[in-house]
């Protein structure tokens, strides 16, 4: 995609949703860390089901730990994968107490010494919660960045190494939620809905639905 194209794209982009967010459902670092942790092969809807009944209870690293191993089984029980997800949680939970005095890191490398979390945990995690320039990379991402072709790439790291490169810095620090956004709800996979696409004439798919 042409750099001029680029810059349409995110400012159409940016025209439709100003003040894009995650639709994770938080209030604090630790919060916003549990729920993406949470979040992995699992919806956004699921996650926010068990996480408003979660966090009134225990939303800080101290207090999972307190709630212990199977009562917090028994609030995520809904979401994929639970039974490791509740092992990685109070695994990070301890190391947050332990080195951290229960805060969560500010960098990357930190964030991915924590069980549980990945490079794409972390990104969305020093953006959302630290305001840093990230982008975490997740199907709806990969699948935008190859279909318009924006930043095609084999990996998901490949294609994070793109945006990074090709993503103006004024879009940088949105252009996350915004592609995950446009991923959700528009760039589908079975059936992308390109009659209501904003950047349709800027997009390279060749496959483009038509109106109904």
């Amino acid at each position: 995609m042409k750099k001029a194209d680029i810059v349409e794209m995110f400012r159409r982009l940016r025209e439709l949703n100003p003040h894009p967010k995650t639709e994770l459902e938080y209030t604090t670092p630790f919060e916003l860390l549990s729920a993406v942790a949470l979040s992995a092969q699992a919806t956004d809807v699921g996650v926010n089901k068990a996480t408003r009944k979660l966090f009134p209870v225990a939303n800080t690293a101290q207090k999972i730990l307190d709630l212990g191993l199977d009562k917090l089984k028994t609030y995520i029980s809904t979401i994929g994968l639970y039974n490791n997800k509740a092992k990685n949680l109070i695994a990070m939970s301890q190391i947050l107490v332990d080195r951290y005095d229960g805060e969560v890191p500010t960098t990357r490398e930190a964030l991915e010494e924590l069980p549980g979390v990945g490079r794409k945990t972390a990104n969305v995690v020093l953006n959302t919660a630290f305001g840093q320039p990230t982008i975490a990379v997740d199907t709806h991402i990969f699948r935008v960045a190859n279909r318009t072709g924006l930043a095609p790439g084999a990996d998901v790291r490949k294609v994070e190494d793109k945006l990074e490169k090709v993503i103006p810095k004024e879009f940088i620090q949105d252009a996350h939620h915004w592609l995950i956004l446009h991923g959700r709800y528009v760039c589908k996979a079975r059936k992308p809905e390109c009659p209501n696409c904003a950047i349709i004439d800027l997009c390279a798919y060749k496959q483009k639905t038509k109106p109904a």
